[in-house]
């Protein structure tokens, strides 16, 4: 019982931790796609690579959502 008193710090820099985890699976998926994409049809390699920076784009906000709401909740 002792121990648990002792523990201290803060459970946001934890929750922004496995908040890290999602936005960095799916940028994986999004370029692992994109590089599917582009062995299946090489002609289209422009167009897929712009969508997938447009996809990293919004997963990645994702990530910078997570690390700001630990500081506007209590």
């Amino acid at each position: 019982m002792d121990m648990l008193a002792e523990v201290t710090g803060s459970l946001s820099t934890v929750g922004y931790g496995l908040a890290a985890i999602g936005p960095g699976v799916g940028v994986g998926i999004v370029i692992g796609k994109t590089i599917e994409g582009t062995a299946r049809q090489p002609e289209m390699a422009g167009a897929l690579r712009g969508n997938m920076f447009l996809g990293i784009a919004l997963i990645e906000a994702l990530a910078l959502i997570g690390i700001a709401t630990p500081f506007f909740l209590p």
